[in-house]
């Protein structure tokens, strides 16, 4: 495969450059490694509860230095998306800051009275009173989104469930399937590339799941790297159709060789 003189990286942040609190081994020395080369870079999540200020104090928590507009999360991926396809519409919202601030700032009116969409995100305090108001609004015709579809998620106590498990639960009451920005869809790998003002050609993915980061990486067209620190193994990564371009145990694997990822 023949290499561009420079990369651009886009990374899944949970599994690749953190788990829970705690920052990978050698993922400071590789974000310093991007920057001394002058590689720029997008790091993304599915998770849609934080906005980028409140996941840059996390990751500098952790000992990670990320700026915010280096931060892709699936509220913004979602909020664009909305502004090209209903600029100036509204939506009643099951979400956190994350989602409703990222609505706000495109415009949108946040409301329970006959709104254009419904839109369902991440948050650790469903209501059974919101579902049964989205629900009825979903029947009602708003048009169902839901910002990414995760049927569960990490945490010290054990797994939680996700955005893709309560919209699973909507989608069975009401018959109609919500529409899913975040990964696997590759519009929110594109959405990325577009604010980066970067070409799929000289972009690659790394991430930790292969139906998500993987895929969606695949189906925007990137080169892809599968690490082995969080959730797909690579007894896991040989039961996809699909392979990555590149499997490595953790992103401190590469911080040696930033210019040339797929060097052997």
């Amino acid at each position: 495969m023949t290499e561009p003189s420079t990369w651009t990286y886009l990374m899944d942040m949970d599994g690749v450059l953190v788990h829970e609190e705690h920052m990978v081994p050698g993922a400071d020395e590789f974000v310093a490694a991007l920057r001394e080369n002058g590689i720029p870079f997008m790091v993304f999540t599915n998770n849609s509860i934080y906005t980028p200020r409140d996941l840059r104090a996390r990751l500098l928590r952790s000992g990670l230095d990320i700026p915010e507009e280096a931060i892709w999360t699936s509220a913004l991926a979602t909020a664009q998306f909305l502004e090209q396809q209903r600029p100036g519409g509204s939506a009643f919202v099951v979400g956190e800051s994350g989602l409703t601030t990222a609505l706000h700032n495109i415009g949108y009116v946040l409301t329970d009275r006959d709104p254009d969409y419904v839109i369902l995100g991440e948050t650790r305090t469903y209501s059974f009173e919101a579902i049964t108001k989205a629900i009825r609004l979903v029947e009602n015709g708003a048009r169902f989104i839901a910002t990414n579809p995760d049927e569960k998620g990490p945490s010290r106590e054990g797994t939680l469930p996700a955005t893709g498990a309560v919209a699973a639960l909507i989608e069975r009451v009401t018959g109609r399937a919500p529409y899913y920005v975040g990964k696997p869809n590759p519009l929110m790998m594109r959405s990325a590339l577009r604010h980066l003002g970067v070409h799929s050609e000289n972009t690659l993915m790394i991430g930790d799941r292969m139906d998500t980061d993987v895929r969606s990486g695949l189906e925007s067209g990137l080169q892809t790297i599968l690490v082995l620190s969080g959730i797909s193994d690579e007894d896991t990564a040989e039961l996809f159709p699909y392979r990555p371009t590149k499997v490595v145990r953790s992103i401190a694997d590469l911080r040696d060789h930033v210019t040339d990822p797929f060097k052997a």
